[in-house]
């Protein structure tokens, strides 16, 4: 097969050759896989401060990233030619360069497990260099590493250090092994700042943010750049990459689901898209289910093939987190960048994770809008939550119910869409634990709201819960393209008293004036059947 290949400025691109799963700059330089051109923030990256932090979610491209700067600072020139960087870089002086990737540390079960893979990690680096003396400690043993290394090339050592925070995300709320954990690991970051004379560079990445007090140590002159502007698209697509490089992608992922390329544009915009890692305005794109989604010539959610976080769904069950308030949130930084092992709720995770995203920036009142980035994210997100905040399957959700109820949304059709829902929740064996989640909700409607939320969210419908109003607090309002829904819920009630309700308090008002069809639903449940037995529309 012939691969073909286009040229634009500095970029080469392999149309039908994507480095999906491929995390090593080297390889998809010289075996020819498409690479977005990122080389110049790469330059200014490695020459804007010594120590240097960046979060970013998984799959984002913070592997790649780091495997670029080990090539950078190995001074392999060759890799680079015809790149942004070779109009920057002008000595390619190579460095000693050692580069740990901590996702070998997951699931390591007690501190001296964790010592242990730590050390393994860390014996490759022995070897190359002929250092057969061995330390105790992963910190004594790095600390060791850097100083004879340093001896034997008369160069300082560039550190790069991915997924810090792996051997610590799945302990976050187990006290006792987070603290024994947590000393592993502050003994062996405190070697960078011991050794900094005889480091070149040190760049650390991860998906959480730990204080520096307690993860960090000493290291009190690391520059986070989680935020800045300047580094804001160098993980991840841009509109203008996507559109200027990737167009014979889209137009063969056009092809295959015979629509238009400006409409498969817009199909992977709403799917992929979104995300914002500072105020600025200019939003990226996934790059693991954008490049996905072109090698496989099918758009699906492939940023949950692993499934949603366990640590995720455990941290939101901790905090008690109302699921139905955390899109379109209007926050200081102070509420979403701050450190992990500190939160007070869910909110720094979910953005930190890239379950939420920056959608807006107020600079008077230095606040940021929040919102789940996307649909892909929103499916998933759901998916992960139906079974643990209400017993519901997501599977059964999806294949037994969800086309039914959205067609019937869809054709404007209320009567037909509740009537499939109350026969597909008739028939729900509900998981163990389904009374106890609906005594733990703060109402018996709150408990309904959690289900019906999650079911249109999976659906990929707009819908916000307890909406505030003049009058009050409207239970849900849906948003579908042409109507606008208003649901008022009432458990061992009546639908009647529900629709009276809407009406007395004035809650469809504020949605007369959107220019779409304005329909009030009053819905009863019976607690005991779990299911809704009347309803009545206006």
């Amino acid at each position: 097969m012939q691969w073909k290949y286009q040229y634009s400025g500095k970029m080469a691109q392999l149309v039908g050759r994507y480095p999906v799963g491929i995390q090593t700059f080297s390889e998809i330089m010289r075996k020819g896989y498409l690479y977005v051109d990122k080389t110049d923030l790469v330059w200014r990256l490695a020459n804007y401060s010594k120590f240097v932090f960046l979060s970013r979610p998984r799959r984002f491209g913070k592997s790649l990233l780091s495997s670029t700067l080990e090539s950078y600072f190995r001074g392999e020139k060759e890799l680079f030619m015809g790149l942004k960087i070779m109009e920057l870089e002008h000595d390619w002086t190579p460095y000693p360069t050692i580069r740990l990737d901590l996702s070998r540390t997951k699931g390591s079960t007690s501190s001296a497990t964790l010592q242990d893979r730590l050390l393994d990690i860390l014996d490759p680096y022995a070897e190359e260099y002929g250092i057969t003396e061995k330390k105790r400690t992963p910190g004594a043993m790095l600390d060791y590493l850097i100083r004879k290394i340093h001896q034997q090339t008369s160069r300082q050592v560039a550190v790069i250090i991915d997924e810090y925070d792996a051997p610590l995300l799945d302990v976050l709320h187990s006290d006792d092994r987070l603290e024994d954990m947590r000393r592993v690991m502050q003994e062996f970051y405190v070697q960078l700042k011991a050794s900094e004379a005889m480091l070149k560079y040190c760049f650390i990445t991860g998906i959480t943010k730990f204080s520096q007090l307690s993860i960090f140590s000493t290291i009190n002159n690391l520059t986070n750049v989680t935020m800045d502007p300047q580094f804001g698209a160098i993980c991840g697509i841009t509109e203008q990459e996507l559109s200027t490089f990737m167009s014979d992608d889209i137009r063969a992922l056009a092809d295959t689901y015979e629509v238009t390329p400006d409409e498969m544009h817009h199909i992977l915009k709403a799917r992929y898209d979104g995300y914002r890692f500072t105020e600025m305005p200019a939003e990226i794109y996934n790059p693991f289910s954008l490049l996905k989604a072109f090698q496989q010539q099918k758009v699906d959610n492939y940023w949950f093939e692993s499934g949603t976080p366990t640590f995720l769904i455990h941290q939101l069950q901790h905090f008690r987190t109302d699921i139905m308030s955390v899109d379109k949130l209007e926050v200081p930084s102070s509420a979403f960048d701050q450190p992990t092992e500190n939160m007070q709720d869910a909110l720094p995770l979910l953005y930190q994770s890239g379950y939420l995203t920056i959608k807006g920036y107020d600079r008077e009142a230095e606040t940021y809008i929040l919102s789940i980035p996307n649909q892909e994210v929103r499916i998933g997100y759901v998916r992960g939550l139906l079974p643990a905040y209400v017993g519901l399957n997501d599977a059964t959700v999806q294949t037994g119910f969800a086309l039914k109820f959205w067609r019937a949304l869809k054709q404007g059709d209320i009567e037909l869409a509740m009537t499939e829902m109350k026969a597909y929740l008739s028939g729900v064996p509900y998981v163990e634990g389904f009374r106890q989640k609906l005594s733990d909700a703060a109402t018996a409607e709150g408990f309904y709201e959690y289900t019906l939320y999650l079911i249109f969210s999976m659906l990929n419908v707009y819908v916000k819960t307890q909406v505030k109003c003049a009058g009050g607090r409207t239970d849900m309002v849906v948003w579908m393209p042409d109507t606008t829904y208003v649901f008022e819920l009432k458990v061992n009630g009546t639908a009647q008293q529900a629709l009276d309700q809407i009406n007395s308090k004035g809650y469809a008002l504020p949605y007369i004036t959107e220019g779409r069809k304005v329909v009030k639903v009053g819905v009863a449940f019976d607690a005991e059947k779990r299911i809704p037995t009347d309803w009545l529309i206006s």
